[in-house]
């Protein structure tokens, strides 16, 4: 499949245009960078989804979600003399070309563990002001996703585990001293150590080659199917059930999604 024009691209940035003008859209005029930051997030989000269910059509949707949430960006700063959607491709288009050497000039790499050791050589170069092995990490990024990127940020300074072993001591400590905390009921003590806890946990991830984010999205779909098949199955109201009853229709919940291919 090979793209012939940019027809239907070029349609979207001028439906944008008509929209954000002042015979478009009162709700898209009164829109800025900050008042979309939501929007951005949540189309991010069910872009992801799309790619979990592995429906092409839904991936096909949730992507032009995304890039109407891009193109919208470029149009408010085209409005505000800024830059507009051919700034961000060129933008976008240039650091690609800069960061990959070993394509577009001579540069040679013999596997991707090298391609990303110059990747971030060259982002050295590109931002002499981070003087810090963990700057370039947003602020705004949800914890878990902040946490794992610090890790990633920090072992690349040799700041490492010698080896699992030694990351799983560190978690089952970090579980005791909650569990001391939990027994004191010191609140304060116990969301510090709950905090060490997600963060060992993230570790634990990395090494492992797991995203912390991807798998606990999954655990959320896995929850929410199971759970909303529990009151499917359920005789009753759910909160007339007792722990052991609670149990079995738990069992059969799964069971039945496993026997539907879920």
């Amino acid at each position: 499949m090979t793209i012939d024009s940019f027809e239907n691209f070029k349609r979207l940035v001028e439906i944008i245009a008509v929209l954000r003008s002042p015979e478009g859209c009162p709700w898209d005029r009164e829109q800025d960078h900050k008042t979309l930051r939501k929007n951005l997030l949540e189309e991010t989000y069910e872009a992801l989804d799309a790619i979990e269910s592995g429906v092409a059509d839904e991936l096909k949707e949730e992507l032009g979600d995304v890039l109407l949430q891009v193109v919208l960006h470029a149009r408010i700063a085209d409005e505000n003399g800024e830059f507009n959607i051919e700034d961000v491709a060129k933008v976008i288009s240039d650091k690609l070309i800069r960061r990959h050497p070993h394509v577009f000039s001579d540069t040679k790499v013999k596997d991707s563990a090298e391609v990303m050791v110059n990747w971030e050589e060259i982002k050295k170069k590109e931002k002499p002001e981070r003087k810090s092995a963990l700057s370039g990490i947003a602020k705004t990024l949800p914890a878990l996703i902040m946490a794992a990127e610090l890790s990633k940020k920090a072992i690349k300074t040799g700041f490492e585990w010698p080896d699992a072993e030694s990351l799983w001591e560190c978690l089952e400590s970090e579980i005791k001293e909650f569990k001391i905390a939990a027994q004191n009921q010191d609140k304060e003590e116990m969301e510090e150590e709950l905090g060490d806890i997600l963060f060992s946990l993230v570790n634990v991830a990395r090494w492992h080659g797991i995203d912390p984010e991807l798998a606990l999205l999954r655990a959320n779909k896995k929850f929410k199917q199971r759970f909303q098949m529990m009151e499917n199955l359920a005789k009753k109201e759910l909160r007339q059930h007792n722990f052991n009853e609670f149990d079995e229709l738990w069992k059969s919940a799964k069971k039945q999604l496993q026997e539907n291919g879920k």
